[in-house]
């Protein structure tokens, strides 16, 4: 699909609403779709991301400021006039070829009131694409932009529900003004809201990337981490066995095993294969993920520590270990942990960590960590956050369904 994002301006300039173009045309272009992003200031993003340039939708164009000084005073003059159908021309050359329009706040704010008045005009006489009009701000319901409003035309166009349009706003508080602004059913209008990109806000390695992707473990809710090698003094079978109990709370919840198997015994393959049945036994080859299965060898320390970054808790239910590093990096990393209560363990976690014995019935531990993230509130938002503020779900989940509506 030919798809055109319209705004004032679009990265590199830098604004709240310039950041959520820039993802959107980034998931919209990785999804396979033509992306134009139509504005007055900024850049093309990249082959499939390309610009058209309109310098009169700018909001700080100088002909578009005197026009705005005069409207600002209740004067709809010719400068209006002229700019608008100047305008209504270059957006329809603009947006040849393009099967749907999505226009950030130029329908909801006035910075440019001219080109609000000329999309309108374009919209009315069905000269436009689909049409879907995303809400950031309203100039209507904010106080700071009242005394620049007057009743009429144009100032109309942003309280007037178009018709044959879609509307999305980025929270309730925007669904609530919206509907009552422009008198629509709030089930009519959709909440989008904005997100995270996980991979450049944990500055994820590439390797981290792919092997997230090929587990799509970021859809797990929550993450358990056992970095280590699959050795038969870790005790992984434990970690399954408490994994699938805590599934029956957390249906999502998964666990990922960092290492390699051990390098010093034969009898390693052999538990491995242990393991792998346990797992299919236990309903769970979608749920525990070992690592040495997707990479040969060593992660180097720069993954190990992202996975620390995206897991949320340490499972380490080790028979013996002669210190305990995971449980270190775990404090740094601000995770929660669970550990076999052995020695060393002990000794680094004191009354810091929730122990359990490397015996201990699964069912004990499930209950463990269960309450944990019940009652956790950083957890429960943290869990939350990852299922609906991630762009690439809210992408999957909310945006991809209105692109494909006929």
């Amino acid at each position: 699909m030919n798809i055109a994002i319209l705004h004032y301006s679009v990265p590199p300039i830098v604004g709240g609403v310039e950041s959520v173009i820039a993802h959107h045309a980034r998931l919209m272009s990785a999804d396979g779709h033509s992306v134009r992003l139509v504005a007055a200031r900024g850049d093309a993003m990249s082959e499939q991301a390309s610009l058209a340039a309109i310098p009169l939708a700018d909001s700080r164009h100088d002909r578009v400021q005197q026009m705005k000084l005069e409207l600002d005073r209740g004067e709809v003059t010719e400068n209006f006039i002229s700019l608008r159908d100047e305008l209504m021309n270059e957006l329809q050359s603009a947006l040849a070829g393009i099967d749907l329009l999505i226009a950030h706040n130029v329908c909801s704010l006035n910075k440019n009131p001219a080109l609000t008045a000329a999309l309108y005009l374009l919209h009315a006489s069905k000269k436009l694409p689909r049409l879907i009009l995303w809400h950031h701000d309203l100039a209507w319901t904010t106080p700071r932009y009242l005394p620049e409003l007057h009743d009429g035309y144009p100032w109309d166009l942003l309280r007037t529900d178009w018709g044959d349009t879609i509307h999305v706003v980025v929270s309730e508080l925007r669904r609530d003004e919206l509907a009552t602004l422009m008198k629509l059913d709030l089930e009519s209008i959709y909440v989008i809201p904005n997100g995270v990109d996980i991979d450049r806000f944990y500055k994820l390695e590439a390797l981290t990337q792919a092997l997230l992707e090929k587990t799509s473990l970021l859809d797990a809710a929550p993450i358990l981490l056992l970095p280590v090698r699959v050795t038969p003094r870790k005790n992984i079978e434990l970690a399954l066995n408490a994994l699938a109990g805590l599934k029956r709370d957390f249906p999502k919840a998964a666990l990922v095993v960092t290492g390699p198997l051990g390098p010093h015994n034969a009898n390693n393959i052999k538990y491995f294969e242990i393991l792998t049945d346990l797992r299919k036994q236990l309903k769970l080859e979608s749920s525990v993920h070992f690592l040495a299965e997707l990479h040969d060898g060593f992660l180097p320390d720069e993954v190990i520590a992202d996975f620390y970054r995206v897991a949320d808790a340490l499972l380490f239910p080790s028979r013996e270990e002669g210190f305990g590093i995971p449980l270190i990096e775990a404090a740094f990393s601000h995770l929660p942990a669970f550990c076999a209560d052995i020695p060393p363990l002990r000794k680094l976690g004191m009354n810091d960590v929730s122990f359990f014995s490397p015996d201990e019935d699964p069912s004990k531990i499930t209950e463990m960590i269960a309450h944990y993230f019940q009652t956790s509130m950083p957890a429960r938002l943290t869990l939350r956050a990852r299922e609906s503020f991630r762009w690439e779900a809210i992408y999957r989940q909310q945006i991809a369904p209105i692109l494909a509506r006929p």
